[in-house]
């Protein structure tokens, strides 16, 4: 099955316009977002500009019911009540009134943190042995050893204790620490959270988070999309105007 991954977005709806072209095209099969919707640069303010992008996450849910959503540190602060960098206080009752609606159009209960298709893991961060260790030890259970549905599940029924942490699947960064993967030999991960200047593969990481940007706002990576195959763990990019 051909992924296509729409990384952090930091209030910028259009990079849903975008996504949905590639869909149309053909390109891909299915969709995965690793949300970040909330939140960028010097926007706390910008009120408008938050209830548009999650009107356009929750629209791009409804027109594509398939999609696979994993929840970011930023958006998930707001429920959570966690201050982070670029939090607004002043748009806290529309993120989270938003999340719900979007929610609601997902179809779930909770929006998950990490899911598994095929041979691949997604998650916003990534999913570290150390972290699945953890989490089996606080449920009294040899979660690393057991089949990898009943780890997901456990991932998305965990609360802030365990995954406002930095080495949990909000918040690890795989890409700058010498992180054991969980299950690294069997499935490839793909993640957004840490700004990249290109998609890779590294480690058994693909990293897509090349929409970011600097203070001042300029893209810090390049202008395209992965689309990874959920067998092979590969991926080709689809460059966007």
């Amino acid at each position: 099955m051909k992924i296509l991954v729409i990384p952090d977005i930091h209030l910028k709806p259009w990079i849903f316009d975008r996504a949905e072209e590639i869909l149309r095209a053909g390109k891909a099969d299915m969709a995965v977002c690793l949300m970040d919707i909330a939140d960028d640069w010097e926007m706390y303010f910008q009120i408008g500009l938050y209830e548009e992008t999650y009107d356009r996450a929750i629209a791009f849910a409804k027109a594509h019911p398939e999609t696979v959503w994993c929840c970011g540190n930023h958006d998930i602060s707001y429920e959570w009540g966690r201050l982070e960098t670029g939090y607004s206080p002043y748009a806290e009752a529309t993120v989270i009134r938003k999340l719900r609606k979007l929610t609601e159009a997902i179809g779930t209960q909770e929006i998950p943190f990490a899911a598994c298709i095929d041979k691949v893991l997604l998650s916003h961060g990534g999913i570290g042995d150390k972290f699945v260790k953890r989490l089996g030890k606080k449920l009294e259970r040899k979660l690393s050893e057991e089949p990898i549905t009943n780890v997901i599940v456990a991932i998305n029924m965990t609360g802030p204790d365990m995954l406002w942490d930095a080495d949990s699947p909000l918040w690890l960064r795989p890409q700058y620490d010498s992180v054991k993967l969980f299950r690294g030999e069997e499935y490839t991960q793909v993640v957004g959270h840490t700004p990249v200047e290109e998609i890779t593969l590294k480690r058994g990481v693909i990293s897509t988070d090349v929409f970011s940007t600097y203070r001042d706002g300029r893209q810090i990576g390049e202008k395209a999309f992965a689309v990874v195959d959920s067998e092979t763990g590969t991926f080709e990019k689809v460059w966007i105007e």
